[in-house]
């Protein structure tokens, strides 16, 4: 990936900032930080910031420029719009109200497989900001950056404001994309999640040209060399399950599949911190208390400066982010063998899927392009009942490309590997959230350990007639009647009736994807079945 534009604006910021500060090291920028009051040390050492108005994505001020390029490419159901003439005026006037300030700047790179890595310039006034991508990205070695050219160019200003009537923009707040000169323009958000997920998203426009599937997933490996890869939205345990001591992680967050196997696209973890504790999350919790991790609107202390991780007066968006090279058992190439098991996460908060179930290629393909996991009551303002929430391919703001295009390329990756496929649900079993009770932890992670130590995929097991994957019978350390979710509800009518209402919003969002692969429809639910 060569981009001279992104190149140049790199340079135009250089020579008009009053000072640079380039490839500062951790320490640097943690004192930079502290100097300029932009946050604080906890009693550990982590420094700990404010977002301000914005503790999440504003994913409806995100825009990608609609060139000759990108027109018939980009999913543009899913992505709002500028044209070139907009966004070269925002760059323009973003890039003034830079001129003459002091700029951080760091240069690094995206994907831990040199064939499909590129370089990454990001410019920002915030030395936090420049801490959170040096942990997120993968930092060069010492001499790594000899003839370093940016591939991509990230402009960050979180105090410019962007004016919709001569931007084309939303409000004051801007995510731009140009995926043809590989530039990106955030403005007006602290969140520093934009910076990080704007790369993602490059990343998913580009890699399927290069024959790469970009992947919002986590990845970890075995000790005899077999890789899995964790599908799930927030809350469903992506995180948490493939941190696992008795296997090496591989990557957090984002990777790509090759035809030479797994590859992470970054060099760090963003790890939720709200209610953290030391034994549930024993790795993700020391992370947390390192010098040099940011933390995000996690709760302190002003005069002891402990840290409160169920402190929710910001947000339950708390965020860690630290680089993968201060956890124990880490990959220290980011690169793993094509995956013996894939894993799709769920949290049914309705009370209905199995803990594990396998699943058929296609199904596997089915609920990728789903993306389902359930909301719970108290979780957001205005939620009172489970709610499902469907996000193709577990990461629906940040695909770039039609879903089906990644569809495709996971059937034949699943095909060509042979991977074996699994759908566990960490919700609720007994009945749907607030009667029955959620899964533990403990549960989960038996199940988990079964299916990729292998015991699962000739165990005997039985045939869900409504969802039609496959459910075993028993699990080591499982007690047997929390795999059939029917028998473990008091009232198997109610059962039936809220299997019925799932299958239901399964089929209904499934039908934009019905017309693209008619056999990869066939293998979801059936409403008729249910209500059978």
């Amino acid at each position: 990936m060569t981009s001279l534009p992104c190149q140049s604006l790199a340079l135009s910021l250089a020579d008009r900032a009053a000072a640079v500060y380039r490839n500062d090291s951790a320490a640097v920028l943690v004192e930079a930080a502290v100097d300029r009051k932009e946050g604080k040390l906890s009693a550990e050492g982590a420094f700990v910031t404010n977002t301000g108005v914005f503790t999440g994505r504003s994913a409806k001020d995100k825009y990608v420029v609609r060139d000759e390029h990108t027109d018939k490419l980009v999913w543009w159901d899913n992505t709002a719009a500028l044209t070139p003439e907009q966004f070269d005026v925002l760059r323009a006037d973003i890039e003034a109200s830079l001129s003459g300030r002091e700029l951080f700047v760091q240069d690094l790179f995206a994907g831990a497989d040199p064939a499909h890595q590129f370089n990454v310039s990001v410019f920002t006034p915030s030395a936090w900001h420049a801490l959170f991508i040096r942990n997120l990205l993968i930092r060069p070695a010492r001499n790594g950056l000899d003839g370093f050219a940016p591939d991509v160019t990230i402009v960050h200003n979180p105090d410019f404001v962007a004016d919709p009537a001569r931007h084309g923009t939303r409000s004051g707040t801007v995510i731009a994309l140009d995926f043809s000169r590989n530039i990106v323009l955030v403005g007006g958000t602290a969140y520093a999640g934009e910076i990080k997920k704007s790369v993602f998203s490059l990343f998913n426009f580009h890699a399927p040209a290069e024959g790469v599937l970009p992947m919002h997933c986590s990845a970890n490996m075995g000790k005899e060399g077999d890789s899995a890869l964790f599908f799930g939205l927030s809350g469903t345990g992506k995180t948490t399950l493939s941190t696992d001591p008795n296997r090496t992680l591989v990557g957090d967050d984002e990777h790509g599949w090759s035809d030479t196997g797994v590859f992470n696209l970054e060099g760090g973890c963003y790890a939720k911190a709200i209610d953290l504790s030391p034994r549930a999350e024993p790795e993700i919790y020391a992370a947390t208390r390192r010098f040099g991790t940011v933390l995000e609107n996690v709760g302190i202390d002003p005069d002891s400066r402990e840290l409160d991780y169920a402190d929710r007066s910001r947000t339950e968006n708390t965020r860690a982010a630290y680089p993968l090279y201060i956890m124990d058992n880490v990959s220290r190439t980011g690169t793993a063998p094509a995956p013996a098991n894939i894993v799709l996460l769920t949290c049914d908060a309705f009370g209905v899927l199995p803990p594990i179930a396998r699943l058929t290629p296609d199904q596997a393909v089915y609920h990728f392009l789903s993306g389902y996991t359930a909301k719970v009551a108290g979780t957001e303002r205005g939620v009172t009942e489970p709610e499902a929430t469907f996000s193709a391919c577990f990461g629906a703001p940040f695909m770039s490309l039609h879903p089906t295009v990644y569809g495709r390329m996971l059937k034949k990756r699943i095909k060509e590997s042979l991977s074996e496929c699994w759908l566990i649900n960490t919700g609720w079993t007994g009945g749907a959230y607030g009667v029955g009770k959620r899964i533990s932890i403990a549960d989960t992670r038996a199940l988990l350990d079964a299916a990729l130590s292998g015991q699962l995929v000739n165990a005997p097991a039985r045939l869900d007639p409504v969802f039609g994957f496959s459910v075993p019978l028993a699990v080591p350390g499982v007690e047997p009647a929390l795999l059939d979710p029917r028998e473990s509800w008091d009232d198997k009518e109610a059962y039936d009736r809220q299997s019925a209402r799932l299958v239901g919003l399964f089929e209904a969002n499934f039908e934009k994807f019905e017309a693209a692969d008619a056999q990869i429809a066939e293998a979801g639910p059936r409403l008729a079945v249910a209500a059978e």
